[in-house]
């Protein structure tokens, strides 16, 4: 019996990690002892008694924005192995995605990096020597079609927003080729997987009936099996309405369905309204798709499917007036069709960034903070309600824009500054901006841009007395504890304003990371 460590780095995350998983269903078949930790836990290094020793270390990787994290791990999982870096297996996204940097670096000769699925036999997959532990194993099923083992999310004290469901796919890989997706490379091209049944079934058997359904396919509609799949979807007890010890059931297409094939034909809508289906994501990734995209969406709202999220991307090729025509355009759809369609705005990061410093051409990074600024106080959704979305984001593009260059605090304490007691020095920066010229705002932005806000008290001394001085000291942070007097006083505007619950919501919106 071997000793196999599993470790998923100490980032935040919905989903627990699908492929550890099923790594230890592959070790526990193999009758192997199997621990499960997150982060650089202190467990993993001693028994009462003595050290322990680990035949062999899994670690998962998540996004690359968060490679720090991950480094962390491997580092301390070779401290764990005496330095034996052969005894160590890294995979998943990032590792996929950034092969070549995990690879050459110095520190991790001898490390074996994965890419891409464990599609193949288990020995082949893992690049086993004859000689080493299930190194003789080429011919059984591959560790990617095995039933994951729930049972190793019970040695973490961490708890994942989405506990009680199913974790599946019913395909892989897409047929787009979109530039700012990492599925090609981590999943290559569209094709059906094994039987939902037996991985549904198999987990049942092994640990309990789940509530929800998560299929993590990338483009499910693109299946040529997509009425097949709907319709195990129902034979497994799916369909539209179940429940479960009388709670709702939730279908989640978590990755989102293509707009460009709904919109081709109702059938698509009808089908999935035969589930449970909740919500429907739809990606809404640039303006160019508003035509298949609202076409999508009514026929969604024909078939009585009203509760729709979708992904907005934004920092990418688009501007901050496409992003704001398409969150508007849900405004109008929901107005006119009665629906709910909630917007998560995701920042694009190019998938081998090791930080999320990443800047679009038509974006400047005070704009971004802002944006970030703005969905803090929702948990990254943006609601379609009208009210709301006039107050949150103006009513054109252009005071769309006015928003983005506000001072931060007068963003995020939107109420005290615009309604009560901040109102006087809110209209005294309104006056101020005024008074600018485009030149002097522009000299503002990029002075916004260059320095962090800790550096802005600071750097605006240099700037000469006068009307861009005095504007840009409403920019300077105000203290945290003038900030927690004002969210003392506001708080009952606070409460409640995240309607998604939090197993609905985005994987990371990216929310509390420096830009």
């Amino acid at each position: 019996m071997a000793n196999i460590l599993l470790i998923e780095p100490g980032y935040k995350n919905k989903y627990p990690p699908l492929g550890l998983m099923k790594i230890a269903q592959y070790h526990h078949s193999k009758r192997d002892a199997i621990t499960f930790i997150k982060g650089e836990d202190p467990s993993a290094q001693t028994t009462l008694f003595e050290p322990k020793s680990w035949d062999r270390i899994y670690i998962t990787t998540l996004f690359s924005f968060e490679y720090q994290r991950i480094a962390r791990s491997i580092d301390y999982a070779i401290s764990l192995v005496a330095g034996q870096r052969n005894r160590i297996f890294v995979g998943g996204i990032a590792a996929s995605l950034m092969y070549e940097r995990f690879v050459n670096e110095p520190r991790w000769q001898g490390i074996r990096f994965i890419k891409g699925l464990l599609g193949e036999a288990p020995a082949i997959s893992l690049k086993l020597n004859r000689d080493e532990l299930h190194g003789d194993d080429v011919t059984s099923q591959p560790i990617e079609d095995l039933v994951p083992d729930y049972s190793i999310l019970d040695q973490i004290d961490y708890k994942y927003p989405v506990q009680d469901a199913y974790f599946t796919y019913a395909s892989r890989g897409c047929i787009r080729k979109c530039k700012f997706c990492g599925v090609p490379k981590l999943e290559g091209e569209q094709r059906d997987t094994n039987s939902l049944t037996s991985v549904i079934q198999g987990i049942s058997e092994r640990y309990g009936e789940k509530r929800d359904l998560i299929l993590m396919d990338n483009n499910v509609v693109a299946s040529p099996r997509f009425k097949d799949i709907i319709a195990e979807i129902i034979d497994l007890g799916f369909e539209h309405g179940s429940k479960l010890s009388l709670r709702q059931r939730r279908v989640d297409f978590n990755q989102g369905v293509d707009a460009r094939i709904l919109c081709k034909n109702a059938m698509f809508l009808r089908e999935l309204s035969r589930i449970a289906i909740k919500p429907l994501r739809i990606a809404f990734d640039h303006w160019g798709l508003s035509k298949p995209y609202s076409q999508a969406i009514r026929y969604a709202a024909s078939y009585g499917i009203t509760n729709l999220s979708n992904y907005m991307l934004y920092n990418f090729y688009d501007t901050p007036s496409d992003l704001f025509n398409r969150m508007h355009l849900n405004v109008k759809l929901n107005e006119e069709l009665n629906i709910q369609i909630f917007s998560f705005p995701m920042r694009y990061q190019p998938v081998t960034r090791v930080d999320r410093g990443h800047i679009g051409k038509s974006w400047n990074r005070y704009y971004l903070r802002s944006m970030q600024v703005i969905l803090q106080a929702t948990h990254g959704v943006v609601s379609g309600n009208s009210n709301y979305f006039r107050f949150a984001f103006g009513n054109s593009t252009e005071e769309f824009k006015d928003i983005l260059l506000r001072p931060h605090h007068f963003i995020f304490n939107r109420h005290w500054y615009e309604k009560y007691e901040g109102r006087a020095e809110y209209n005294a920066y309104l006056q101020s901006m005024s008074r600018l010229s485009s030149d002097e705002k522009n000299e503002l932005l990029e002075l916004l841009c260059t320095y962090s806000p800790t550096q802005y008290s600071q750097e605006f001394k240099s700037l000469s007395p006068g009307i861009l001085r005095d504007t840009a000291y409403y920019f300077v942070p105000i203290s945290k504890t003038e900030e927690r007097s004002i969210w003392q006083k506001t708080k009952h505007y606070h409460n409640n304003q995240c309607l998604v619950p939090e197993d609905e919501r985005v994987e990371d919106a990216g929310l509390t990371m420096e830009i």
